[in-house]
């Protein structure tokens, strides 16, 4: 007996995706068919009687939110670095300029101040 192969069948016992879902209310009773899911996105919250396969409105409850991201996000542009001993005064910090003698004083007082 061969194999038969379905395309874009009907997925076969899968996790109930409403488990997973911020807007989804789980109670589960001893039995594997006492399973009750309500969807609170809508107004009023409806009861939803089968095994959610894919729904628009999926809100992963395990992904952190925007508060919780900013909170374990690094920063690296506001602190500034020690300078390394031995290299501050080694000639890498700044260029000199050479001033031609026919330039503006303006021109002279700019390249002073940099």
């Amino acid at each position: 007996m061969s194999k038969l192969n379905v395309k874009n069948g009907t997925p076969v016992g899968g996790e109930h995706l409403c488990r997973s879902c911020s807007n989804g209310q789980f109670t589960v009773g001893y039995r594997e068919s006492d399973v009750m899911a309500i969807c609170t996105n809508a107004h009023p919250s409806r009861l939803v009687p089968f095994s959610v396969y894919e729904c628009t409105d999926y809100q992963d409850r395990n992904r952190p939110d925007w508060e919780q991201m900013q909170k374990l996000a690094l920063c690296f542009g506001e602190t500034r670095r020690k300078a390394t001993p031995g290299f501050r005064e080694s000639g890498f910090g700044r260029v000199p300029v050479i001033v031609e003698d026919g330039e503006d004083e303006d021109e002279d007082e700019a390249v002073r101040a940099r």
